[in-house]
């Protein structure tokens, strides 16, 4: 208390003897409220990007699910066509050149296989069992069983895997017989509660997938009770199995479990995992109602998730807001501290020095004002944590649509420094190489004579020195980094040419259908072709001396809005001979096609 005291103490101190003006503390006051209003925003848009990242993760595997389930669905569908294609049944070598067509291991990875199952009625079983002899003389139906129904597997393909299949009886088991006699009271495709096929040596969960077909079709109404089950064509899944052929654990951020009725049947939840997060960031779980049947998906976020959602920015902007605080409220000390030294200063001199204290009031005065300018403008963080604000909203879109994304905190640092040090170009110039490929949204069309007509108007070209051709006249994609493009390529041929006045640049673009060509020609010094490579590098340049200032920026901004669009920018140049830059821009959407993608222009 004793030490908060005096601290009151020494601040009535300095408003009460002029060091600092009440005007000083309310900008003080207003820059450190901007400074955590921007913290908070920025973390809160943050924490709104994750959750958004976890919900799409959540939402692609239980789409995957479902969309994996209706295709398995089909395979039965077409396996109850083939039955009524057949008239209504099919023998054991029909059934195995059906299921040989369906590509089976190829066309749906998980699935253990594809089947028959008979409807067999008490009085027509050893009818059946001789028919199904006679094209396997071992067959037998088992276990044996009290109920009235019998619903043996009569085939399997591949039966080398599922060979103990063959014969069983589904009907001896409660799971097994439940979603055959939903199955065959709907008409509908149904699936199993949890089971253990008898195929399966690791005793591990599963299920069958049923599909019904009926003694005169499918046609009959089933409200009448007038159709008769003949048997259903049917798969049976190892739920593990059926999870690794779906989505692989090792490419996703989310683990999930999945239980039906209260059991368990598949479980990525494991301590032992090495990416296990014992307090994920996100945790949820989603009831999917599939067949019949409600699985429960228990979703949570891996430590790989919690790594690649780290976001350093809104720290970053909170320490780089409160570093601006410090300087600036030190530079307002400073100066109030100076002001009061001047007027004491003032009161000592004789009054021959009455006008010349008035003028050093004047110019305090203006300082003052100065002051203040420079703390509108230096410290208070609207305009510079604004502008960083939306930059890193914009730098987390890019980063969304990044196929290898991975967050980099550095970047963003430099983003931050740079608003403090904005007067120097050079950082300038790196701000707007990170900046590349952020305004593809103002995609406006753009009339390439338009476009060098303006270049020529910048750099005082006439229309003989910068020409245009091609048989392109507009740019529909990205128009304002091909822009920017242009700009560095001409801007550099004209900067670099030894008589300006002199200089001839030939602009080519020419239209291939779902791309452009560009080239960019000049009659300049050219360049030796040991350096065509590293001139494309932040902060390379071949300035001899005499020659203008370079920062080395521009042609790595020209490389990498280039890049950005899957093609790439090459020069083709001889010392005294000129230079020629070639390049390709998309003509459709953003992103070049896959076939262009490996092409240099």
């Amino acid at each position: 208390m004793p030490e908060q005291s005096s601290r009151m103490q020494n601040w009535h101190r300095l408003f009460s003897h002029g060091h600092l003006s009440l005007i000083h503390a309310l900008i003080i006051g207003l820059s450190l409220l901007m400074t955590f209003g921007a913290w908070y925003y920025a973390n809160e848009q943050t924490e709104t990007r994750t959750e958004n990242a976890f919900n799409a993760a959540r939402d692609q595997a239980v789409g995957l699910i479902s969309a994996r389930m209706a295709k398995y669905e089909d395979a039965l569908w077409a396996g109850v066509s083939a039955v009524q294609s057949h008239g209504g049944d099919m023998s054991y070598q029909e059934w195995k050149e059906f299921a040989h067509s369906l590509r089976v291991d190829e066309r749906y990875p998980g699935i253990n296989g594809i089947g028959i199952i008979h409807h067999v009625d008490p009085g027509q079983f050893e009818s059946y069992l001789q028919a199904r002899r006679r094209e396997r003389p071992g067959f037998a139906v088992y276990p044996a069983h009290d109920n009235s129904i019998r619903l043996p597997i009569s085939f399997i393909e591949p039966e080398d895997i599922n060979a103990a299949a063959v014969g069983l009886d589904v009907a001896h088991e409660v799971n097994r017989r439940t979603a055959a006699l939903a199955s065959s009271a709907t008409g509908q495709a149904r699936i199993t509660g949890p089971i253990v096929l008898v195929q399966d040596k690791g005793s591990t969960a599963g299920f069958l997938f049923y599909a019904p077909f009926y003694a005169g079709g499918n046609s009959a109404n089933p409200a009448l009770g007038e159709r008769r089950l003949d048997g259903m064509v049917y798969a049976p899944f190892v739920v593990r199995n059926l999870m690794a052929g779906l989505l692989s654990k090792d490419l996703r951020n989310v683990r999930f479990s999945i239980s039906d009725g209260g059991e368990t049947i598949y479980d990525e939840h494991d301590p032992a995992d090495s990416q296990f997060d014992p307090a994920p960031r996100f945790s949820e779980t989603v009831d999917l109602e599939i067949y019949g049947r409600t699985w429960t998906l228990d979703f949570r976020t891996s430590l790989g998730f919690r790594q690649a959602h780290s976001y350093s920015q809104p720290v970053l902007i909170l320490i780089g807001g409160l570093v601006i605080e410090t300087l600036v409220i030190s530079l307002l000390f400073l100066m109030a501290r100076s002001s009061q030294r001047a007027r004491a200063y003032a009161d000592r001199v004789t009054a021959d020095l009455q006008e010349k204290t008035a003028k050093l009031e004047k110019a305090h005065d203006e300082l003052e004002q100065f002051v203040y300018i420079t703390s509108h403008d230096l410290k208070t963080p609207v305009r510079g944590i604004g502008a960083l604000t939306e930059i890193i909203q914009e730098d987390l879109e890019d980063y969304f649509n990044s196929a290898d994304a991975d967050p980099d905190v550095a970047t963003n640092l430099a983003l931050i420094t740079e608003r403090v040090a904005r007067m120097n170009n050079l950082t300038q110039g790196v701000m707007e190489y990170a900046r590349t490929g952020a305004h593809s949204a103002e995609d406006k069309a753009l009339r390439l004579e338009d476009a060098v007509g303006a270049l020529r108007s910048d750099f005082g070209l006439s229309e003989t020195q910068l020409e245009l051709s091609g048989n392109a006249s507009r740019i529909t994609t990205d128009t304002f980094n091909f822009v920017r493009v242009l700009e560095n390529l001409v801007g550099n041929a004209v900067k670099y040419h030894p008589k300006p006045d002199h200089v001839q640049i030939s602009v080519t673009v020419e239209d291939m259908g779902s791309r452009y060509d560009v080239s960019v020609r000049d009659n300049g010094v050219g360049i030796a072709p040991e350096h065509h490579s590293r001139i494309f590098d932040v902060f390379q340049t071949l300035r001899r001396a005499g020659e203008p200032e370079s920062t080395g920026i521009g042609l790595a901004i020209v490389k990498k809005s280039v890049e950005q669009h899957g093609f790439a920018v090459t020069v083709q140049s001889e010392v005294g001979q000129g230079a020629e830059f070639r390049f390709s821009w998309p003509n459709l959407g953003r992103t070049a096609p896959a076939e262009h993608q490996d092409k240099a222009a």
